[in-house]
């Protein structure tokens, strides 16, 4: 090899190379000398040899010669062979992708390649006959120690990590990896390996630094989701207790007597159109921003699409039959079930099927198909004979609040809807879509998963207890209202103008309510939750932990309309959760459900 570092620096070097033409003509004299000794030895006898006799003693000599030349042809070429090895062997050693080094036991490099001396950017001379640990990052030394003490105690194999000093002053960090040897001379050394693992850790320090940004940015994006659904929650509140006064005097007026006149009515009209569809788009803010935050759960059960399609055309009939438009739904010859949340499954149905009358031509239709792309799947389509959309449009879709130029028309809309339903059918396993031909009409599809029918069995729960029908004579019971906004209140008391069965209690805050529950023990309760002093959960639980009125049916009435705030309403004990504004139909069925349930056993 041409670089002087090549050979082992470890004073053991053969010179056998280098010496073989004088060891061979030296031994050519020694055989010489050696010959003419034993012939001077020889009997006088044997010195004088017939003719015959030389000839016959040539012949054996020449046989010995060739004998002992091809003896020492073979040994040559073993010869050459084990030098070829061991130069191989060397090749190996030192350039080996990881560093050599043997160590004394007391703790000095006998041996290193060329690897090593590299890695520590020193030439192999100026490891040979050093202290290992001179070359140790000092912080790093007992970690070394320790290391090589469990090595010499155990005998068995040992790793570690730690730094090494370069020679330019930088440190490395290495993975040694030693053995325990004896030496022919049964002296005790320790093979070490030193694999560079500088590149591994500079990842692991990365990795770190980016797992605490992460964690840090997943702090400040749920902090912000946190304010967010607390803003949410709150501008819900704000706007729903205003709209609960609008909307339900509205539909108190509406529904008095004597009925409003046509302009009345034409104004009212407007009022409650314009208040549901402001609690329309508050719904459905809420329902986008608990999507995107993770935060929707969804109860997930065998849904039998005939009777979800039967729900949907009961809801949307009405809207379909003002339009002017037919809307005909797929027919099943045997029972299919999907995979789906029941509420939210209704809600992506009806939210297509509003598009679809809303964006019509006038006397078009809407046709619910089914059919079945892959296995275990179920595609619904809702088709239109609307204006189509172009590519460019199609590119629009799905994005929160684009209604893709429709807002100048005299179509409601908020550009929400579509982003909710894609988000809902993909939590739900499925997977929505859109074709749609320009001039002919447009297709929405979704996929689910079919689902095998349900366990049919028998109910242990109780039946919902059935609407009570308020007749004249019938027994007059007591509901008491705990409420702090007099407009509310107000509301309330002249919608129980028209109960001859109810009696009003009014109380203003939650502790006064107590009080006139202990005094009247009314049937029924209706409470808000956002009450001065203490809340309406506070409340509830002092009423259920008292003997006196643990018994009364409560029904909740809040501005608090997350999904959240129902769960938890309803985890607290309300038999009923109602949010405003006040759907008068829904309260009036609230309490008959609430009078039917005083009514059993205790």
């Amino acid at each position: 090899m041409s670089n002087p570092d090549t050979p082992i620096s470890n004073g053991r070097e053969s010179s056998v190379t280098h010496d073989a033409p004088n060891a061979a003509q030296l031994m050519r004299r020694r055989a010489e000398d050696m010959a003419l000794e034993k012939l001077a030895q020889l009997p006088q006898s044997l010195q004088v040899l017939s003719p015959e006799e030389m000839q016959q003693l040539m012949h054996e000599l020449a046989v010995h010669q060739i004998e002992l030349e091809m003896q020492n042809d073979e040994l040559r070429r073993v010869q050459l062979e084990l030098e070829a090895s061991r130069a191989r062997y060397f090749d190996l050693y030192d350039l080996a992708p990881v560093g050599y080094i043997t160590v004394s036991d007391a703790g000095v490099i006998l041996e290193a390649n060329l690897t090593a001396a590299t890695l520590l950017g020193v030439p192999r001379s100026a490891l040979v006959k050093r202290p290992i640990s001179r070359f140790i990052v000092k912080s790093q030394q007992d970690i070394y120690y320790q290391y090589r003490k469990q090595l010499m105690e155990t005998g068995q194999a040992q790793t570690c990590e730690l730094q090494v000093l370069h020679s330019e002053g930088s440190a490395l960090w290495v993975s040694l990896a030693a053995t325990v040897a004896q030496e022919t001379d049964e002296s005790t050394v320790l093979r070490v390996v030193l694999n560079d693992i500088s590149e591994r850790k500079l990842l692991d320090q990365s990795l770190r630094e980016t797992n605490v940004k992460l964690e840090s940015a997943l702090f400040l994006a749920d902090k912000a989701n946190l304010a967010k659904s607390e803003f949410l929650s709150g501008m819900s509140h704000e706007l729903r207790s205003p709209l609960n006064a609008v909307l339900g005097f509205a539909q108190l007026i509406e529904t008095g007597t004597p009925a409003p006149t046509p302009d009345q009515q034409a104004s009212l009209e407007q009022i409650l159109r314009g208040g549901w569809y402001l609690l329309t788009l508050i719904n459905e803010i809420l329902d986008l921003s608990l999507v995107e935050s993770g935060k929707l759960s969804l109860s997930m059960e065998p849904i039998l699409l005939s009777e979800k399609f039967s729900d949907c055309r009961a809801m949307i009939d009405p809207q379909a039959q003002k339009a002017g438009i037919r809307v005909s739904f797929a027919s099943f010859d045997s029972p299919c079930f999907v995979e789906a949340d029941r509420t939210r499954l209704k809600q992506v149905i009806v939210n297509l099927l509003s598009n679809a009358i809303k964006y019509n031509r006038a006397g078009g239709s809407v046709e619910v198909s089914c059919s079945t792309p892959t296995a275990g799947r179920i595609r619904i389509s809702v088709i239109d004979t609307g204006p189509g959309l172009s590519d460019n449009k199609l590119a629009q879709l799905f994005q929160p609040f684009n209604r893709l130029g429709q807002e100048a028309g005299t179509q409601e809309g908020t550009g929400i809807g579509l982003v909710v339903c894609k988000r809902l059918v993909e939590m739900m396993g499925g997977a929505i879509g859109v074709h749609s031909r320009v001039g002919i009409g447009s297709e929405f599809w979704f996929e689910l998963k079919l689902a095998a029918p349900p366990q049919t069995g028998v109910s242990g729960e109780a039946s919902e207890l059935t609407q009570a029908q308020v007749q004249d004579g019938a027994e007059v019971s007591t509901l008491l209202y705990i409420e702090d906004n007099p407009a509310n209140m107000e509301l309330v008391e002249r919608l129980l103008e028209r109960r001859s069965d109810l009696r009003l209690l009014k109380a203003g805050n939650g502790s006064s309510g107590i009080a006139l529950a202990r005094m009247h023990r009314p049937q029924v309760i209706l409470m808000d939750i956002n009450l001065p002093g203490i809340n309406g959960f506070q409340a509830l639980k002092t009423l259920r932990e008292d003997p006196a009125t643990q018994h009364i049916p409560v029904l909740a009435l809040s501005a608090n309309a997350m999904p959240h705030d129902i769960q938890a309403g309803l985890a607290a004990g309300f038999l009923r959760y109602l949010t405003k504004p006040i759907k008068i139909k829904e309260l009036m069925q609230a309490f008959d459900v609430a009078l039917e349930a005083a009514k059993l056993p205790q």
